[in-house]
């Protein structure tokens, strides 16, 4: 080896000796008179080390954003967002460079000048009180202890021996050989930690003064500057003192390097530190939307295409530097959180719920519950997230009761049932299991009776008056008409997860039997606001890289379902709801919308799913204490308001209505289209009359028609007993469609 090289090396020893205290034992003195053959052995030492050194990619910050760019909250491992040298004020490298290493520009891997003052010092004092570490050493080692992935690599990084520092000097010299000074110069600015969580110059700058890195002025250099050394002890936040001593040697030492006059220097000095301290909030807890937060990081990190594992995908969007764009708007997400505060309050035995989707897009608008994120049960918090589907939030749903019944309509329709074409539903009706059909291969239902009850109307009902008033009998008489397949078919298609057939894929479907989350109902309505087109629900419309490209794209993912004359058919049926007369009278807003009410039994949750053409929205309040127990919700305070008996109209819907009515301006009027005549009518055959008939013989008239006959209820009328005095449904009918006999009680 030639002899610069060895004398060069040998030197470098010399300050590792420095810095890892040999000096202060004595030690260093006959090292510099060391042989040449001691020189040599040292040098090998040196070239034993590795080549090179993998620098890998600084740790970033990544911002997650509303769909207007305004930032919800930050997620990182380090607070970083990296900049360009020449994205960085002038005034903060100057600043370092004087309190750090002020020969940065001219000397190599290691300042030896610098070392053998520390190598002094240190013997002097008896102590190491420095070691005189360049840029580019200090670089090597904060690499090391980034890039250390196992507690043995961690503890290599810093531990304090001759070893480490000569392994540093060694990465330090390839540093100089591959890269320049500016390069060097940057990454370190970039890569130190100065304190609180703040990670580079640029989250520091911000962090500290909310300004850019680009804007940092001499004064806030020089603090910065200062804080590498202890970013714990020169924290002005906890030790300010501390902070302006070391903040003004940084500007004594720029003085003294003619980088600052005499004069501003003092004038520097003499100035607070000016600081306007911002949050490192990291993650969604506590921002303005923690659970729609929540739920895209989580849907996110669904996507395969981010990383092979779920554990690669949480390392891009917590390392990665990214910029995720989400479709929630802010002022939906107020409107919502503001609504179920004010209807239900986190400490209540009961959970307020409510989701809003846009129709035709299904970005997701607004998501809030009653219980805040958090674990303090005291104070109502929650880290369970009741809007999404459990594999998001991991609360399993809630029974969705009668806003199911409108599948089973939408499937009626699809098959050709009129809107007005009525169906006997008397208060009580037995129905045999058997008498409906399942999917193709699944066999039969078991030959079970299910008795069925209303708790509003009875009488003939259309669709119009059966789904208006939610009438259990009409509606299980519907699903005979449909079979069981179609309606939880289209429920999967329209965005309710249903995953258990045996269990959901029964007759009392249409009751609302299933575990749903308001999400799903919300995306679920909002396919007939878009009259028919289904969209997946949809969080997050676009990751950005570090570089200001696009990564990724998220499309909406929509399909038609169902016709749109089926659609159209079933906004004019639902929004009869909100209509004078209807159920939900007083929820009507400003501009065209529907509705559809749900409760279940014992009145443990209660729901009202209501849309316009440009926005559906879920709400559900349900009864559910600390312990995952579902409880009724009568005799509860909701919020201070005593609830007797809880219904989807009177409790649910006043949450929606609040919510919506704050954004209805914001919505904009657009009407839903009028079903078509053939529609709402249809184009059955005439129903026979059999007036005045025996039922044998009227039955026989109805079968000959094509028509199956049932024995409805006996009435009051002129005919003699046991005469037909009519029919339900008369005028036309589906051919094949139930017409029910009314008998003749007594002759009046």
């Amino acid at each position: 080896m030639p002899f610069h090289r060895v004398a060069m090396r040998f030197a470098a020893f010399i300050g590792v000796a420095a810095v890892t205290g040999l000096v202060a034992s004595g030690l260093a003195l006959p090292l510099i008179h060391m042989t040449g053959v001691a020189a040599k052995t040292s040098a090998k030492a040196v070239d034993n080390m590795p080549l090179d050194m993998d620098m890998g990619e600084l740790s970033q910050t990544t911002r997650i954003l509303d769909a207007h760019g305004n930032l919800i909250t930050t997620l990182f491992d380090q607070n970083r967002s990296y900049k360009p040298l020449d994205q960085i004020s002038p005034n903060m490298p100057k600043a370092l460079l004087a309190i750090e290493d002020s020969r940065f520009y001219e000397h190599g891997a290691m300042d030896l000048k610098g070392t053998l003052r520390a190598l002094l010092r240190n013997s002097a004092s008896g102590s190491v009180q420095g070691g005189g570490s360049s840029i580019t050493q200090q670089l090597v080692k904060t690499t090391l202890v980034y890039g250390a992935d196992t507690d043995a690599e961690r503890a290599a990084a810093i531990e304090k021996s001759t070893a480490r520092k000569i392994r540093e000097l060694r990465y330090a010299i390839w540093l100089e050989e591959n890269h320049d000074k500016d390069w060097i110069l940057e990454r370190y600015l970039n890569a130190a930690y100065f304190g609180d969580s703040a990670y580079g110059v640029q989250a520091a700058a911000k962090h500290y003064f909310n300004v850019d890195a680009a804007d940092l002025s001499w004064g806030q250099a020089a603090m910065l500057a200062g804080m590498v050394k202890n970013p714990t002890g020169y924290d002005p936040t906890d030790y300010p003192d501390a902070a302006i001593a070391r903040r003004d040697l940084v500007i004594e030492r720029l003085i003294r390097l003619g980088d600052v006059s005499r004069a501003d220097g003092e004038k520097l000095k003499d100035a607070d530190l000016g600081l306007d301290v911002q949050s490192n909030r990291n993650g969604c807890f506590g921002s303005s939307a923690e659970f729609l937060c929540d739920y895209a990081l989580q849907w996110l990190l669904a996507d395969e295409s981010l990383g092979a594992t779920e554990a690669e995908r949480w390392r891009l969007l917590q390392t990665g530097g990214l910029t995720i764009r989400t479709t929630l708007d802010a002022s939906f997400q107020k409107a919502a959180q503001k609504s179920v505060s004010s209807h239900v309050s986190a400490t209540n035995n009961a959970v307020g719920a409510l989701a809003m989707v846009e129709p035709g897009t299904g970005d997701v608008k607004a998501l809030a519950q009653s219980r805040p994120m958090g674990e303090n049960r005291r104070k109502g918090e929650s880290y369970l997230n009741y809007l999404v589907p459990e594999k998001y939030g991991d609360a399993k749903g809630f029974q969705a009761g009668s806003t199911f019944k409108v599948f089973v309509g939408a499937s009626a329709i699809e098959k050709g049932f009129p809107l007005k074409q009525q169906i006997s539903s008397p208060p009580k009706r037995t129905f045999n299991k058997s008498s409906f059909a399942n999917c193709p291969g699944e066999g039969r239902f078991n030959s079970e009776p299910w008795p069925v009850s209303n708790s509003t109307t009875s009488g003939p009902k259309s669709l119009y008056t059966g789904t208006r008033e939610s009438v259990n009998t009409f509606y299980a008489a519907m699903e005979q008409f449909t079979g069981v397949c179609a309606p939880y078919a289209l429920a999967q298609k329209m965005g309710v997860e249903l995953t258990d057939p045996g269990l959901e894929r029964v007759p009392a479907f249409t009751l609302g039997t299933a575990n749903v989350s308001p999400l799903e109902m919300a995306e679920a309505y909002a396919t007939f606001g878009a009259r028919g087109k289904h969209c997946d629900s949809r969080p997050v419309t676009e990751i950005i890289g570090p570089d200001g490209k696009a990564i990724k794209e998220y499309a909406s993912s929509c399909e038609q379902v169902m016709r749109t004359s089926t659609a159209d058919a079933m906004n004019d049926i639902l929004r009869g709801l909100l209509q004078p007369g209807g159920f939900g009278q007083k929820l009507a807003l400003q501009v065209p919308a529907a509705g559809k009410t749900g409760t279940i039994n014992s009145n443990m949750a209660v729901w009202f799913n209501g849309y316009t053409p440009r926005l559906a929205t879920a709400s559900m309040i349900a009864g559910a204490d600390y312990n995952g127990n579902w409880v009724t919700l009568n005799g509860q305070r909701l919020n201070g308001t005593y609830i007797a008996s809880a219904s989807g109209s009177t409790v649910a819907g006043p949450m929606w209505a609040d919510a919506m009515r704050a954004v209805d301006n914001k919505v904009g009027y657009q009407n839903f289209v009028r079903p078509g005549a053939g529609v709402i009518n249809g184009k059955g055959v005439k129903v026979p009359k059999v007036e005045g008939l025996s039922v044998g013989k009227a039955s026989a008239r109805l079968k000959k028609a094509g028509f199956k006959p049932t024995v409805g209820k006996r009435v009051k009328s002129h005919w003699k007993a046991g005469k037909v005095v009519g029919t339900v449904p008369g005028g036309r009918a589906l051919k094949g469609a139930t017409v029910t006999l009314l008998v003749s009680k007594w002759h009046g």
